[in-house]
């Protein structure tokens, strides 16, 4: 199933649990073993891979442990490796801000 933004959280969790359980197993790797090397309980393995919320810290840590940690590029990209970014002045945003609308309104409209 491909993940789109038209479905909910709970969907997309279940979705990428699905994922990794058989990137797991495509791995030949156990639960037990994928502990051990990504230092999590195998509770928390069963309960990613039934489709139930761990930490972000933990999913890294699995990701990683499955060599998959190139990944995270997927997920957020680097802002500063867009052509843009090389073209355009290389002035960092701090902060987000809401884009104005252009005011169409002129003296003597307000009829």
């Amino acid at each position: 199933m491909k993940i789109d933004n038209a479905m909910n959280e709970q969907t997309v969790l279940k979705e990428l649990s699905v994922r990794f359980k058989q990137t797991r197993i495509d791995s030949s790797i156990t639960r037990e073993e994928l502990a051990d090397k990504a230092m999590v309980s195998v509770g928390t393995i069963a309960r990613f891979e039934s489709g139930n919320d761990i930490s972000l810290k933990n999913v890294i840590k699995l990701m990683k442990a499955l060599d998959l940690g190139d990944r995270f590029e997927d997920f957020i990209p680097d802002v500063f490796d867009r052509p843009s970014y090389h073209v355009e002045p290389n002035v960092v945003r701090k902060r987000a801000t809401k884009s104005r609308k252009k005011n169409d309104w002129q003296w003597g409209d307000e009829r």
